[in-house]
């Protein structure tokens, strides 16, 4: 089959489009003939060196959509030729974690695309229990953009600072995928919901998807006018995933009792703080990884009722993976990149 892979870390000129061995199911597992593959930030920290531990050459990529191909031993639930997508986060089923719901914190924990290959190629192999059938009316580009950055919104805003209608949720940098995710969810629950974005044309977009207050970081300081906007009384939810560069004013912004919930350190994981400003607000600090298997039923419940939807920007042809990681490097997307792949023959 076709991949796409890098043998040294680097820019995205170290990624390859070349023949690499088909996976071949075992027990409990089913093999997928990918149709189409999502980017994630995630796929850059990995190209880049910044995920210790990868084995190389690595093939990257954590969602995908496809077709069943073929069912290892004991997979039996979906017959060959299934529409399919999949939770890309990977658990032993057995820990104390996993017995207790929280598949993200197992102690055998992995990611795909991360600890082992992912869904830049024609074909992946995946656990029979992470799939679930692609509804009748998504297309494979919109499948394989949904699932990690809803898995990581929805435990953001659910699971972890349970939002309830009527609080306030400042989603940072509007455009990713997983602020998206964020601002659907939050509208779907009731919240009045700010967003921030450098990008004019990124704040009326996300002012028709339903966004309420619309913030101009590049014009000016994002928690002077929440306080402002708020009557300096703050923002009961953050959601960051940025990191270094915000956390002072994210700190700033809440109000007391906030919940702040950060899922990334896309601009450095080693911020200054004043710890005298976090209790004296009292305000509660979360982190987050993707999601659990109950979070994914009900998100799956969510997108086949059209609740949610995932938003594609762009898609680029499997061999083009450098342009379109490029391009997220940049910044420049609404939404998720997508690849498309050419059926395995």
């Amino acid at each position: 089959m076709k991949a796409v892979r890098f043998h040294q870390h680097g820019g995205p000129e170290v990624l390859r489009y070349e023949e690499v061995p088909t996976p071949a199911p075992g027990p409990g597992e089913v093999l997928i003939g990918l149709r189409a593959a999502a980017l994630n930030h995630l796929d850059l920290f990995v190209r880049t060196g910044q995920t210790p531990g990868v084995a190389l050459p690595h093939i990257g990529g954590a969602d995908g959509a496809g077709v069943v191909l073929a069912n290892g031993p004991g997979a039996a639930r979906y017959s060959a030729g299934t529409r399919v997508f999949f939770d890309p986060g990977l658990s032993d089923g057995v820990c104390d974690y996993c017995a207790r719901g929280e598949h993200s914190l197992c102690d055998r924990w992995e990611i795909l695309g991360e600890h082992r290959d992912g869904t830049f190629a024609q074909a992946v192999v995946m656990p029979e229990i992470n799939l679930r059938p692609v509804p009748g009316d998504l297309s494979f580009e919109e499948a394989a953009a949904f699932p990690l950055v809803f898995l990581t919104a929805w435990r953001m805003l659910m699971t972890k600072a349970r939002v309830t209608p009527g609080e306030s949720v400042l989603i940072l940098g509007i455009g990713g995928g997983v602020a998206l995710a964020a601002l659907q969810i939050a509208k779907h629950v009731g919240a009045r919901v700010f967003v921030t974005s450098g990008s004019a044309e990124k704040l009326k977009r996300a002012q028709a998807l339903g966004a309420d207050v619309l913030i101009n970081h590049q014009e000016t300081d994002f928690s002077k006018e929440v306080w402002r906007i708020t009557e300096k009384r703050g923002i009961d939810v953050i959601i960051d995933n940025v990191g270094a560069a915000t956390w002072d004013r994210s700190i700033r912004a809440l109000a007391k009792g906030g919940r702040l919930v950060i899922c990334g350190a896309t601009s450095g994981p080693k911020p200054d703080e004043d710890l005298r400003r976090l209790f004296v607000k009292q305000v509660t600090i979360y982190g987050s990884t993707m999601g659990t298997r109950h979070d994914w039923e009900q998100l799956n419940r969510l997108l086949a009722a059209k609740t949610l939807r995932p938003i594609v920007d762009r898609v680029f042809p499997l061999e083009q993976a450098s342009q379109a990681q490029t391009l997220m490097e940049g910044q420049g997307q609404f939404g998720k990149i997508v690849l498309s792949i050419r059926p395995l023959s």
